[in-house]
């Protein structure tokens, strides 16, 4: 059973767990209820939400088009982070979208990934993370099929078109997770990726 972390926890990954060189970020969500329909309650209009990872470099800031990891750039340059595939409705169990890091080959000059779930095309369809439940992130070990930790994001992010759900992150040669669930209005990740160039 994985740590289940509350906004703003920080825990190590590889520390206690020798031999990590390799984690599944797997992210879900379903759409919410909303009123109307037979019963008072209906299922939203599908929400389209896209998981993406953003490289930074020591100072924070992305150094490179190919370290936006997203639907349509399915692996970084260096190839240690790589995104398996665009889900358009969260529908079903388990992880909607995943992104797969390869701890040990990402370079040095990498320090943080950022994982950003935002809308598409949220602003054509009058979309936000209000329209969405039962958000969450979890890190799996994927020789054992392990979940090593899980984050349900239980904010309100009525408003907000773009999360900041967590980072991986280097500390004393170590990889660590952050906890954020920070909702944005970013409409897209590449405006959002602009804020770390």
């Amino acid at each position: 059973m994985g740590i289940s972390l509350v906004k703003g926890q920080k825990v190590d990954l590889t520390k206690g767990n020798a031999g990590l060189t390799k984690v599944i970020v797997g992210l879900g969500w379903d759409p919410a209820e909303v009123k109307g329909g037979f019963f008072g309650l209906k299922k939203a209009a599908n929400v389209d939400c896209d998981a993406s990872a953003i490289l930074l470099d020591e100072n924070g800031k992305l150094s490179g088009e190919k370290n936006l990891v997203c639907f349509y750039n399915k692996q970084s340059g260096c190839n240690s982070v790589v995104h398996t595939g665009d889900n358009i409705t969260g529908e079903g169990d388990g992880d909607d979208e995943q992104i797969i890091v390869q701890l040990d080959r990402v370079p040095a000059g990498i320090h943080k990934i950022l994982c950003i779930v935002n809308i598409y095309e949220c602003e054509s369809r009058k979309q936000d993370f209000g329209m969405i439940k039962s958000a969450f992130i979890r890190i799996v070990n994927p020789s054992n099929n392990q979940e090593l930790i899980r984050f349900n994001l239980t904010d309100n992010y009525a408003g907000k078109t773009a999360l900041i759900v967590g980072e991986l992150y280097r500390h004393n040669g170590e990889w660590k997770f952050n906890a954020i669930g920070e909702g944005t209005h970013a409409a897209h990740v590449d405006i959002l990726a602009r804020q770390y160039q």
